[in-house]
């Protein structure tokens, strides 16, 4: 790039000169300014996440709110507690679906073997040295959270489910809560 399309550039991006302004400064310290001051021009400054700082003489607009809380006073349960000392319990995940003799033998089912078939979502989570009573589980339409004083999980489900269908049971014999989940499929044309 030559000297004079430099020049070219500079008058091209510099705004337009006001009365009482003085000669302009050189490209380099032109350049400078642009960085640094609040311009109402539109220039290459211009380009990219705006500053905090509003200019001198601008007022900040306020926001008003019919919130009881405030979005940083309320913990969603589908945010982790990553300073939560508790380990994340083993657990499996499985689908499940009501298959007959048509689907199985026949073959005239419509149904097939991947999840879009299936009407349940179960989740075994394997709670060593706990008891039923010290549970406390939490099922939204698209998070599980279960917590004991000895463990905690947070576990984001791959489909939609009906939190008020699901079910819970707990196994003694292996320390297991065997959590079924009834899911919840808009326009579902297979499982209706």
């Amino acid at each position: 790039m030559d000297s004079s399309s430099l020049g070219a550039l500079a008058n091209l991006l510099k705004p337009p000169k006001e009365d009482g302004d003085s000669e302009d400064p050189p490209f380099y310290a032109y350049v400078q300014e642009i960085d640094t001051r609040p311009s109402p021009y539109i220039n290459p400054g211009a380009i990219g996440p705006t500053s905090s700082a509003t200019p001198a003489g601008v007022a900040k607009a306020k926001t008003v709110s019919k919130d009881i809380w405030g979005s940083e006073e309320v913990v969603s349960p589908q945010q982790h507690d990553y300073d939560d000392p508790r380990p994340e319990p083993e657990y499996e995940m499985v689908f499940r679906q009501a298959v007959g003799a048509e689907d199985v033998f026949l073959g005239m089912g419509i149904k097939n073997p991947t999840t879009a078939s299936c009407e349940d979502q179960v989740v075994r989570i394997k709670l060593p040295s706990t008891q039923a009573k010290d549970i406390d589980l939490d099922i939204t339409e698209s998070y599980l959270d279960c917590r004991t004083p000895q463990w905690r999980l947070g576990l984001h489900l791959p489909h939609k489910v009906d939190s008020n269908s699901s079910k819970a049971k707990w196994v003694c014999d292996t320390n297991t809560l065997q959590v079924t989940l009834k899911l919840n499929r808009e326009f579902d044309l297979i499982n209706h």
